[in-house]
């Protein structure tokens, strides 16, 4: 008996995956023209777009999203699984003042406006000499929805936030922060000193905080809360076409190791967070500093980016 239960159990660990695994969305990402080269590990691409697509009314009118139209990108992150040692998830301020191919040089979040995932990739690539591997894509909506199925996410507030445009209102201290409020702390900057650059670091606190809940005992052996939390995750996503089931479960396992003490967590090297331009205020790379980040991650050695974590 108790080995047929535990049979059950394990058809129902790998049949769900399976299952949402079928109902993600793909989309072509794959850049035309030279690209470069293949480089040791794996790099993924992870975004987080401003998109509204499937949100009521009312819905953004909860969470905060406004009225925008068009898509852009929120949020961009470059993870690194080298060939050995421990991954690396770096930040890309979406303010970076960057050359888009075909588009003059403005804010590297307009690409995607101007171009899509295609053109994001292809943005990435020639500004940072890195091959993208896989493509990742989770819009406003699809992140409150993960949140709430994972039942909220403990975050500590170093001190009380209350920002009017991202419709949040938090205390100082440890709380569980659902949809609504986890996607307004994550969106929230204006009431950051630190602006787009500390907006970037609850990001990646956050997101490594979803990946670690996401594979917890709680989850996995919870049938409801499993089932609640692959098919949020699998509706909330869109993936590049290429992208693999492997390649998937190799960032889920990457992710889990950023959340604990066997990863390295960094934003590019900035020369200046506030830098006037044709397009407004927008984040200039420190150039040498950030060369060395992309190189070493080219070269699939992100030990030399442990000067770079704060």
């Amino acid at each position: 008996m108790l080995a047929a239960v535990l049979a059950a159990f394990l058809i129902w660990l790998i049949a769900v995956p399976v299952y949402a695994w079928t109902r993600i969305e793909r989309v072509d990402d794959t850049p035309s023209g030279d690209r470069p080269g293949n480089q040791p590990g794996t790099t993924f691409l992870l975004v987080g777009s401003d998109s509204r697509e499937g949100l009521t009314k009312a819905e953004r009118k909860k969470l905060g999203t406004g009225r925008t139209e068009g898509q852009r990108t929120d949020t961009i992150m470059i993870l690194s699984i080298p060939p050995g040692g421990e991954p690396a998830l770096v930040s890309v301020p979406r303010d970076s003042y960057v050359p888009i191919p075909g588009n003059g040089t403005n804010k590297i979040n307009a690409a995607y406006a101007f171009g899509g995932p295609e053109l994001l990739v292809q943005t990435v690539e020639q500004n940072t000499g890195l091959r993208i591997d896989a493509y990742t894509e989770i819009g406003f909506g699809g992140f409150a929805s993960v949140i709430n199925a994972l039942g909220g996410i403990e975050m500590c507030l170093p001190k009380a936030i209350k920002d009017k445009d991202s419709h949040i209102d938090l205390p100082k201290g440890c709380q569980t922060l659902d949809g609504t409020n986890a996607l307004g702390y994550v969106r929230m900057r204006k009431a950051d000193p630190l602006g787009d650059l500390g907006r970037v670091q609850r990001q990646r606190q956050m997101l490594a905080a979803v990946a670690k809940e996401s594979v917890s005992p709680l989850t996995v052996i919870n049938p409801v809360r499993y089932w609640n939390v692959s098919t949020a995750t699998a509706d909330a996503i869109t993936i590049g076409q290429d992208t693999s089931f492997v390649e998937m479960v190799k960032m889920a396992n990457a992710m889990r190791k950023v959340s604990g003490d066997h990863g390295i967590t960094i934003t590019v090297p900035v020369a200046d967070a506030n830098a006037g331009t044709s397009v407004g205020s927008a984040v200039i790379w420190d150039e040498q500093g950030a060369a060395d980040v992309f190189d070493a991650i080219a070269r699939g050695d992100t030990s030399a980016l442990e000067k770079y974590a704060k």
